[in-house]
């Protein structure tokens, strides 16, 4: 007894006791979850693939291989599933460039990361996806929301980028312009690239990024 006392009290179990089984919540949420991002996936596949048209929570939860009440058990209806693809997909091509400009250095070494990023293409199915969402957000304003915050987390990359420069110039000035113009320039220019391969996307993104640093710092 005295014994069983103490192994209570240490957080343990009294011996000959079977060990106490997993709440079954933390198994049927991680179950959840395993089936919420197989959902997302399904989601992508038919955003990038030909399945804009008759993209739907059903086509979805077939493609998926669940029923269709089980979809709109984890997403109440079509927009929720695409502004959960237009989250999942942010730390793709928004994490990297936040990583590229937030890691220590100067603005020269920061510059040279983000143009590095700048200049590889972007692969064909995240275009596709970028596509389909701004289709989506043209009549949805969830998904507009949606998309147009993941895009502000885009454009405060490249400002957090001319802070840093203006910061070695004593805040000689606002970053917010510069930054909001090289997002837009970079926009435009994976958009052009997607179209015509034999852009060359290095030489231009280094004409925009010296040039706004230039046109910013100049006596």
């Amino acid at each position: 007894m005295a014994a069983n006392l103490a192994a209570e009290a240490e957080g343990g179990r009294p011996a000959g006791t079977a060990p106490t089984p997993a709440p079954r919540a933390s198994r049927t949420s991680a179950k959840g979850e395993q089936t919420r991002a197989r959902l997302i996936a399904a989601a992508r596949t038919l955003l990038a693939g030909d399945g804009l048209a008759r993209f739907s929570t059903r086509n979805v939860a077939a493609l998926c291989g669940i029923s269709h009440g089980m979809c709109h058990y984890h997403f109440q209806d079509r927009t929720d599933l695409i502004v959960a693809v237009a989250h999942d997909i942010g730390p793709e091509w928004i994490g990297p460039m936040e990583a590229a400009v937030d890691r220590p250095g100067p603005f020269s070494e920061r510059a040279e990361r983000v143009i590095g990023l700048l200049t590889q293409p972007e692969g064909p199915d995240l275009s596709r996806l970028h596509s389909a969402l701004h289709w989506f957000a043209l009549s949805d304003d969830r998904v507009r929301a949606a998309v147009d915050g993941e895009y502000r987390r885009w454009r405060e990359c490249f400002v957090r980028l001319f802070r840093v420069l203006a910061d070695e110039h004593d805040g000689a000035f606002d970053p917010v312009p510069l930054g909001t113009a090289l997002a837009a320039a970079a926009d435009g220019l994976a958009a052009i690239q997607s179209l015509d391969a034999r852009v060359e996307t290095e030489a231009s993104v280094r004409a925009l990024v010296s040039g706004l640093a230039a046109t910013a710092v100049r006596p």
